[in-house]
């Protein structure tokens, strides 16, 4: 006679049939998402209050505006724009604003460009070095004083050359252009070579259509600081015909108090050309960071 092992034979001696069972894959990664999703819903509203606080402000009279700095307007005071626009001289300073905005950015671009790829691919000697300087320069103060005795002794104080030359250098930007040089391969220099494809017009011609994810990230990065900036131009600029229009924005400061609805609306201004830079280059600027951050 044959003896069966109840065990053997599935026997549910032994087990907790009143035990939950153990959650499946499938529900564990849908209760991550919505973590995931409500943390970047938190995010986005730490990341939007102050914006949204700021559209507030700029509807808002000045009386209304003391009463309740952050609440919902009343009204629509759309005078706010119009009367900003003229104080702060935006015609004149906003022109400024964007002759040095594009004219440097376009400069730093260009050389940047040019300047990354013999130093991504070892074509200098001391590549590793310079770039070693480069990544040390993101850490260090800036040298105000001495760059201010030397645009001074330039004779270039007061003037948009002198501004401009001022942000023709961006550690992060061509740190990021060469790290995304290395991910472009080796093999396509030599090809080009062999065709007889010269330096200059293998960079403007080969290479830089391949690092446009690249070259666009450095550019908001680089447009961004130079329409935002705000002490150099109080520094470097004594004239009204030169400032940029973060310079204009001071009108609205005074002795005894500040119009703080007529500047949110100048600030809206102000904003809005750089709002318009990342939506239309936004679809490159996620690649580019990423590549310049893990490649090489």
């Amino acid at each position: 006679m044959t003896t069966v092992n109840p065990v053997e034979a599935g026997s549910t001696v032994g087990v907790d049939l009143s035990a939950p069972p153990p959650p499946s894959a499938s529900s564990r990664e849908r209760r991550t998402r919505i973590f995931s999703y409500a943390l970047l819903l938190i995010l986005a509203v730490i990341y939007l209050a102050p914006v949204l606080v700021l559209i507030f402000a700029s509807l808002k009279s000045l009386p209304e505006f003391f009463q309740d700095p952050t609440g919902l307007p009343e009204g629509l005071e759309t005078a706010n724009f119009t009367e900003a626009w003229s104080l702060a001289n935006f015609p004149n300073y906003l022109l400024n604003s964007l002759i040095y905005t594009v004219v440097a950015t376009s400069a730093f671009v260009i050389m940047s460009v040019f300047l990354a790829f013999p130093i991504a691919r070892g074509y200098v000697k001391g590549a590793g070095a310079i770039l070693t300087l480069y990544v040390v320069a993101l850490f260090l103060p800036p040298a105000l004083i001495p760059q201010f005795q030397l645009i001074l002794n330039l004779g270039l104080v007061n003037t948009r050359p002198g501004y401009i030359l001022l942000f023709l250098i961006n550690p992060i930007g061509l740190i990021i252009l060469v790290n995304y040089i290395k991910s472009i391969p080796r093999e396509l220099d030599e090809s080009a070579a062999m065709d007889g494809c010269g330096y200059i017009r293998f960079v403007w011609s080969v290479l830089m259509p391949l690092i446009r994810p690249a070259i666009a990230t450095v550019t908001v990065i680089h447009a961004i600081g130079i329409w935002n900036e705000l002490i150099l131009a109080t520094v470097y600029l004594t004239s009204d015909d030169l400032y940029p229009i973060t310079r204009g924005l001071i009108v609205f400061e005074g002795v005894y108090g500040s119009d703080w609805p007529k500047l949110a609306a100048a600030v809206l201004m102000l904003m809005a050309p750089m709002l318009v830079l990342y939506l239309f280059l936004q679809r490159y600027i996620i690649s580019g960071l990423t590549s310049g951050a893990v490649k090489g």
